[in-house]
This record gives structure tokens, C-alpha cells and sequence, in this order.
């Protein structure tokens, strides 16, 4: 994984990913996203090989999940 696909990753889909775990995630799901959002905080870190293919897994299932609680901002 690129620095930039990290940056990425981290900057626009993992908000939604972590919320997802919070809100329908099983314990350890919970705690691997809260884990990769901690470590991400650190400029010289990298995810592991088997952690890069969860996350990428964990934002393909987002981008494919139908979105059925679309927040309302403005009626």
C-alpha cells in the first residue's frame, strides 16, 4: 500500500468504516478498527501485510453496502 492510498484509506473511508463497526461490528471487528485508527495517528506507520487486505476488504464491503441510513442534513 502506497503512502497515498493510506492517506486516503484514512482520510475518507475509515470515519465510515470504524462507524459501521461501532454500530454493527462484531468485538473484534471493533477493536481492529479502533486499533488501525490509534496507529494511524503515527506518521511512520505502516499497516501489515495482513492488515492492509482487512482494510481494504473492510472499504470494499463499504463502498458495496446499500446506504440505508443516509443522514439528513437539510429538509
Amino acid at each position: 500500500m502506497t503512502a497515498h492510498e493510506l492517506d486516503e484509506i484514512m482520510t475518507l473511508h475509515w470515519p465510515a468504516v470504524l462507524r459501521g463497526a461501532m454500530r454493527g461490528g462484531d468485538e473484534w471487528m471493533q477493536g481492529f478498527t479502533r486499533s488501525i485508527a490509534r496507529h494511524a495517528k503515527r506518521a511512520s506507520w505502516r499497516p501489515s501485510l495482513k492488515q492492509e487486505q482487512i482494510m481494504r476488504r473492510l472499504v470494499s464491503e463499504l463502498r458495496t453496502a446499500p446506504d440505508n441510513d443516509a443522514e439528513v442534513i437539510e429538509r
